[in-house]
């Protein structure tokens, strides 16, 4: 008999009911230690005060409102994101899924109010995640994604991830964009180099194609920018985000310049916008960027000495900021399993790596106490290979 729950996920058995900062605690009492934080979105990690209150407040004065209405929080948010990045409008989901879907669709109706409806098609790469919606899995391509979703939304042709060069080759008078995730987070963890996002932008300028960014997973301080693309001093014309905008809360945006959102003309939730406010308010700040950056070089000098430990069960460190992830030279669902034995939560991605995506506030102490379960978690695993 199939469950209540669709059973779309491998769920590891494990029930938290509670959650504090760096920590989740299990029904039995177990406290673990959380380097997933929802897979990058809880930025601020379980339960922390200044969204709780953002979030209380903003539920006893007002919950959903309709777009058909001016919403305050949505254009205090909206503000915020303006004055924090390249874009010049905001327009928001309640996902990353439904970001790519408007991403898709701003793109291909940009081009068709320029007189140019042919172009339509929009140039992705492999091992790219964009959500699990029709244009999602589209423009990622990938058979695991794909697979008995068939007829795919056509449109979409995939290059190898970092061939920035193919691009040239793949463009044609029908390409209306590229799209591309600035740091992997499914794909695993690969980042791609600065020179070669550069390189990617002056293509598409060039060419007089739009430059999409998917930063779900890597944008909201994950780097330790802001954005993860500014590293590369660059802009795209549109970009998606969600995750950790709403710090746990369900929230997703397209930001865009105002040419490529030109094309556009004519449900938000309320609480929503209050609590990505609050956490522009914390992120977005230089001080709480640089102490992720400073936190992120202290979690990866320790992660490259447990890997040179254990070279039986790691291979390399790899990332940014911290969106980290270990390359493993043994399986990687082993390594997690056994951390979930040392009361720690990573999570699994593709190319054999383990991704660590802990809260952008974690503790000095709680990066130490991180390592020292993983290191408990590489023993056990190198010991069941002997």
């Amino acid at each position: 008999m199939i469950p209540s729950v669709l059973p779309t996920y491998n769920r590891a058995p494990l029930s938290f009911v509670k959650g504090e900062g760096a920590w989740m605690i299990e029904a039995d009492g177990r406290r673990f230690l959380d380097l997933g934080a929802g897979i990058a979105v809880n930025v601020l990690g379980h339960a922390n005060p200044i969204l709780v209150e953002a979030l209380t407040t903003q539920a006893n004065k007002l919950w959903h409102v309709s777009n058909l209405y001016n919403i305050s929080e949505q254009q205090a948010l909206a503000d915020k994101l303006v004055d924090n990045s390249f874009a010049d409008t905001v327009f928001f989901t309640n996902s990353g899924t439904e970001a790519c879907e408007l991403a898709v669709k701003m793109a291909r109706k940009y081009w068709f109010e320029k007189g140019h409806p042919e172009k339509v098609e929009i140039i992705g790469f492999d091992g790219a995640f964009h959500g699990r919606s029709s244009a999602g899995i589209a423009a990622a391509g990938g058979e695991k994604l794909t697979k008995g979703f068939g007829p795919l939304l056509p449109g979409f042709t995939h290059l190898t991830w970092g061939d920035v060069a193919g691009v040239n080759d793949a463009i044609s008078k029908k390409t209306a964009a590229v799209i591309i995730e600035p740091v992997q987070g499914e794909g695993g963890i690969r980042p791609i180099a600065d020179d070669d996002l550069r390189e990617l932008a002056h293509i598409c300028k060039e060419n007089n194609v739009l430059l999409i960014l998917d930063e779900v997973q890597c944008g909201v301080g994950r780097t330790g920018k802001l954005f993860a693309h500014e590293w590369a001093g660059i802009a795209p014309d549109i970009m998606m985000v969600a995750k950790g905008i709403g710090g746990g809360f369900p929230l997703g945006a397209v930001l865009a310049n105002e040419e490529a959102a030109s094309g556009m003309t004519a449900g938000t939730h309320a609480l929503a916008c209050a609590v990505g406010g609050a956490v522009m308010d914390t992120v977005a700040t230089p001080d709480f960027l640089s102490d992720v950056n400073r936190k992120a070089g202290l979690f990866r000098q320790k992660l490259e000495g447990l890997v040179a430990s254990y070279p039986s069960v790691f291979e390399e460190v790899r990332g940014a900021g911290l969106m980290l992830g270990l390359k493993c030279t043994a399986l990687n669902m082993d390594v997690v399993n056994a951390a979930y034995d040392a009361e720690l939560v990573t999570v699994p991605a593709a190319d054999n790596v383990v991704r660590i995506l802990p809260p952008l506030n974690i503790t000095d102490d709680e990066i130490s106490e991180a390592v020292h379960r993983l290191d408990k978690a590489a023993a056990q695993v190198a010991a069941n290979k002997d």
